[in-house]
């Protein structure tokens, strides 16, 4: 690795650490030449499917983008940050395992709708009104008798 000061080639590993929840490695390096110490993170290297919009442009996947969205939802409701972070979680070891280089925007969208409604049922709604783009009362009153607890 080269040194981000002076630019030498050779740099040595002082110090090596797991993060705790294991996702990366953080490496503490020295400069061969000027002595200078900076620090590495290793993480593994992931490649989600592109994303295919309605008008066929293709995107790649971005995890914010997603995250925003189930907040976007799930404002103002009882969710944890950590409940977030798993769904999201499912829904990419989902795209992972599914292998495919190009996924429709609208699988992910249905993606996202089942995460919102093991959530919570009200952000499901939110989310689904807009994903849905519904047309009239009726579409909106069959989302909201789906989810709602038979008596």
């Amino acid at each position: 690795m080269k040194c981000p000061f002076c630019g030498h080639p050779e740099t040595q590993v002082v110090e090596t650490r797991v993060a705790e929840d294991g996702v990366f490695i953080r490496r503490r390096r020295q400069c061969g030449q000027c002595d200078k110490r900076f620090t590495t993170y290793e993480r593994p290297e992931v490649n989600f499917p592109a994303i295919v919009k309605k008008d066929g442009r293709r995107v790649e996947y971005m995890r914010e983008k997603l995250l925003a969205s189930f907040k976007l939802a799930l404002r103002k409701r009882p969710v944890s940050t950590e409940q977030i972070d798993n769904a999201i979680e499912r829904i990419e070891e989902r795209l992972l395992n599914l292998g495919q280089r190009e996924l429709v925007s609208s699988r992910l969208g249905e993606l996202v709708m089942r995460e919102l409604k093991k959530l919570d049922k009200i952000a499901y709604i939110r989310f689904a009104s807009v994903y849905r783009s519904f047309e009239d009362v009726d579409d909106f009153r069959a989302l909201v008798d789906e989810v709602r607890p038979q008596k």
